[in-house]
């Protein structure tokens, strides 16, 4: 039996942190194993947020693939492309876009969130409001069966139904509904408190070096409520004890959880302990990555051949729109 398919992006705004690592690859590199895979790297959508400074796109495109790479992605398993090597992406979105209706793109949860949070960019365009819609025509160009995501994305995933619905009703059955993947770590604290985000500046680069990343997490904000070392504190709310559970041993995460409550430990002991595991879980990953940063041409190629393979499949879905359009 054929394979049922997975569709995935992640946009090229900078380089990618553990939040990408643990909400996204380390389930794409599972994923790859059980579906047929399509990763896109996402660099149009990257122009919504950077479109008045597009000079290190080209740079951040081929990094992400190399860390792509690092964490396990297997081009021989998934296909890797680039969104902008596949020009149907663009067609069916203008497609999509003359029968979406407006207020469906203004009730998105995070257009509100960043409008209102990223104040160094204007962000009043039709690219930025428009982007759901293409984000719709990528999953539905590939007639993905599933998309893995978070919690926080789910309005999205449900914005490309109703697309597809709508789309349906008019011209008769094109798309398969789309059905979530849930990732397990769909949220990852950065070193302020906040979602581990680039526009935020808050990140664990997975190309930070080992003393760079110990830096970060000594610095890091802890219970905002604990000002001091006798202070009790309340894990509950911590950062800091997020990423124990992820990186750090059940022990060692349960006498946190008790000993902290009664200030009998400090915020730099667990700091301290934290960066033990997360610096030897990163160690393979730096290794991998320092290897293919000497094979700029292997990603080149990496990119083409993946880009190839999913447009042989984009234009044949774009055929099946345009006959169902009278186009």
């Amino acid at each position: 039996m054929a394979k049922q398919r997975v569709l995935s992006g992640m946009q090229p705004s900078g380089f990618l942190h553990l939040g990408n690592l643990m909400g996204a690859l380390d389930n794409w590199r599972k994923l790859q194993d059980q579906y047929e895979c399509y990763y896109f790297i996402a660099d149009w959508h990257a122009l919504t947020t950077n479109y008045a400074d597009t000079s290190k796109i080209r740079t951040y495109v081929h990094e992400m693939v190399i860390d792509w790479l690092a964490a396990g992605l297997d081009p021989e398993k998934a296909v890797l492309f680039r969104q902008s090597f596949v020009p149907e992406h663009a067609v069916l979105h203008v497609l999509l876009s003359m029968s979406t209706p407006l207020p469906w793109l203004e009730r998105v949860p995070t257009y509100k969130e960043k409008i209102e949070q990223i104040q160094d960019k204007d962000m009043n365009t039709y690219g930025f409001l428009g982007y759901p819609v293409l984000q719709a025509a990528d999953i539905l160009i590939y007639k993905a069966h599933f998309v893995p995501v978070g919690v926080d994305q789910l309005p999205h995933l449900e914005l490309t139904r109703e697309i597809g619905r709508r789309f349906d009703q008019f011209y008769g059955e094109v798309f398969p509904e789309p059905q979530p993947l849930m990732t397990e770590y769909p949220k990852l604290p950065g070193t302020d408190g906040r979602k581990m985000s680039k526009s935020y500046n808050n990140c664990l680069y997975l190309s930070d070096s080992p003393e760079v990343i110990a830096k970060k997490v000594m610095a890091m904000v802890t219970d905002p409520a604990r000002v001091r070392r006798q202070d009790p504190g309340n894990p509950d709310v911590c950062p800091l004890f997020t990423l124990d559970k992820i990186f750090a041993p059940k022990e060692w995460c349960d006498h946190v959880n008790v000993e902290c409550r009664r200030a009998g430990i400090g915020c730099v002991d667990d700091k301290k302990e934290l960066l033990k595991h997360l610096i030897a879980y990163l160690a393979p990953i730096q290794e991998k990555r320092k290897e293919l940063v000497a094979q700029p041409g292997r990603i080149a190629e990496i990119i083409a051949e993946g880009s190839g393979k999913a447009r042989a499949v984009a234009q044949k879905t774009l055929a099946e729109v345009t006959e169902a359009m009278k186009l």
